[in-house]
């Protein structure tokens, strides 16, 4: 049987890297006090400095840089589509004014 996964919200993400940062006590110590699993500060904290203010968009949610590329990359196969139907559009027309 497997362990169910915890889900944690941006703020207590945030609150326990604050809390780390300001407390004697040891990483693992505050993980076993607040009932994380091993190396989740460590993880949390790493994804921070990556990320900064993005880090942590919550379940399902892409980062808005992230959200943004795939906006874009939707928005051009689109356009590309049209584009395409223009030209088949334009080669028949060309033939039926040739004949």
């Amino acid at each position: 049987m497997s362990k169910e996964r915890k889900i944690y919200s941006k703020e207590f993400k945030l609150e326990a890297i604050e809390l780390a940062k300001s407390s004697d006590k040891s990483d693992t110590q505050l993980e076993q006090d607040l009932g994380l699993s091993r190396g989740c500060l460590y993880n949390w904290r790493k994804q921070l400095e990556q990320a900064g203010a993005q880090a942590f968009p919550g379940k399902g949610n892409l980062k808005p840089d992230d959200e943004y590329t795939r906006r874009l990359e939707r928005e051009l196969a689109l356009v590309r589509q049209e584009r395409d139907i223009l030209k088949k559009a334009l080669a028949i027309f060309s033939q039926e004014q040739k004949s």
